[in-house]
């Protein structure tokens, strides 16, 4: 599979709960923090999820 890297690039203040638990799980607990993931049904889900958040670069 192929490897992805996700990027916090807006803030999770004032986001609902389900969103920052996503960027719990997607390892992102700052802005800018970058985080390799591979690119798996479940991580493109939670990233899709939080796409207004986060910028992904393949």
């Amino acid at each position: 599979m192929a490897t992805i890297k996700v990027k916090q690039t807006k803030s999770r203040i004032k986001c609902p709960k389900d969103q920052k638990r996503t960027l719990d799980a997607l390892g992102l607990r700052k802005m800018n923090q970058v985080v390799e993931h591979e690119a798996t049904p479940s991580i493109l889900g939670m990233v899709e999820k939080v796409k207004h958040l986060v910028s992904v670069e393949k």
